[in-house]
Formats: C-alpha cells, structure tokens, sequence
C-alpha cells in the first residue's frame, strides 16, 4: 500500500507539469458544456421532451474526460516510460504491474473526476442545470463506464512496445470513441448505419446509460448495456496485467 502511494503521488506531481492532460481531460470538456449552454439555453430537447438540450448532453460531456485520461493519458504515459527504460528499473523493486497499473488508473480518475465536477459546476452556475434523475445511479455507472474504458487503455499500454504503437493504437480508439459515440456529437443525430457502427463501442453503450439514468430512466432497462461494460472492464483488466511487461 505504501508502495501505490508512493508511485500515486509521484504521477499526480508529474501530471500537474505535462499541461496537455489538463487541456484534453479537464478544459476542453468545461469549454463543450458552456458553449452548449450558450447555444442552446434552456431549449427543450423536443417538442415532446421535459428535459433540455443541456441536460440531455451533460451525460456525454463528462464521459470526454473519462476518454481523454483513459484512451490517452494511461497508454501514452506507460509506453513513454518503457521506452525510457523507467519501468525496467521498476522491475528490480517489490512493485507488481498490478501496482502500477492501479497506481496511473488513480492519477487518470482523479483528473477526469475533477473534470466532471468543474463541467457540473459549470452548467449548475452559468446555466441552471439540474440533474433528473438520481445522483447516485448517475455516479455508479460513471464508475462502471471509467473502469471500462480504462481497461482498454491499461491494455494499449501493456501490449505497446513503443511510444510510437501506443499513439498509432490510441488515435484508431481514441477518436473513433470521441466523434461517434455520442460525446460530441449527439448519437441521436447520426445516420442509422453509423449508428450501427458506434454500438459497437463500449463508451457508446455507456453514454447510452450515463444520458438515461441523468434523465430520470431506470438502470434495470440498460441490463445488456451494463454487462457489456463490465465484461470489458474485467477482461481487458486481466489480460492487461498478464501482458504487462516492464521491456520489450
């Protein structure tokens, strides 16, 4: 434990210094929400909605920190390290890939959860947001939808032999997840085949819950959804770990 806090602590300093994982993961979600805020207002989402355009999006704009810390920040940092030969020194020392792993998975979540706060703060200050649904539904499956793609970043990272791989890998997931998965462009817009396309994604499937459950919908009717994200979130956990290697 004393171990995970060390290493913790060590990245959350190295993360203050690198300003590109508080542009992606933290100003540029603020930045979406206050200019959706300023196009839409309080515009109903429809004519048959009793919600609005902003509180139909909120759900998505948070998840962009989630993907930027996760699809980016997690890989790029790990493979960084390997190729620098940082990580070979960790092998001399009592520290697991487990430890290590966890240890980026915490730095990562502690900027998206402060992103999602700021982008809540946001909408709450400037543009009178309120939730409809539950709070707590809300935040059980950001936690789900946070291990999820955070698996799959822990797996770019342990199978990237070099910083370069892990940018190419990262920008086929990355972007793909940013632009069709609804965080940016409201999946309800897309044409039906591209549709079809972003259901593959397990953060199209999350947003899919994240959106309904803030607009007062039970979690009980996003069942598959759900175990999508938790099956990915546990086998690309494990079988991050069992690849992991400090060199290649």
């Amino acid at each position: 434990m004393k171990a995970l806090w060390v290493l913790l602590k060590i990245e959350i300093k190295l993360a203050v210094r690198e300003f590109s994982g508080i542009l992606f993961g933290i100003m540029i979600p603020m930045g979406l929400i206050l200019l959706l805020g300023a196009l839409y207002g309080d515009k109903l989402a429809n004519d048959q909605a009793n919600y609005t355009m902003l509180q139909q999006s909120f759900a998505a704009v948070v998840t962009i920190g989630i993907i930027a810390t996760g699809l980016m920040g997690i890989p790029l940092t790990l493979s960084s390290y390997r190729e620098k030969r940082v990580l070979k020194r960790f092998q001399a020392t009592p520290t697991s890939p487990a430890q290590l792993l966890l240890a980026h998975f915490l730095n990562n979540f502690l900027i998206a959860i402060t992103s999602s706060i700021l982008v809540f703060l946001s909408a709450k200050i400037f543009f009178n947001y309120t939730m409809i649904g539950s709070l707590w539904n809300f935040i059980v499956i950001y936690l789900l939808i946070t291990i999820s793609i955070y698996s799959i970043g822990m797996l770019i990272a342990s199978i990237s032999p070099s910083v370069k791989t892990s940018n190419l890998l990262c920008t086929i997931v990355y972007f793909p997840m940013l632009f069709l998965s609804g965080a940016t462009i409201p999946y309800e817009i897309m044409p039906e085949g591209l549709q079809s396309f972003a259901n593959f994604m397990p953060l199209t499937q999350g947003i899919k819950i994240l959106k309904g459950v803030s607009l007062g919908m039970n979690m009980n009717e996003f069942l598959s959804p759900i175990i999508i994200l938790a099956v990915t979130g546990i086998v690309c956990t494990i079988i991050s770990i069992k690849t992991f290697k400090y060199d290649y």
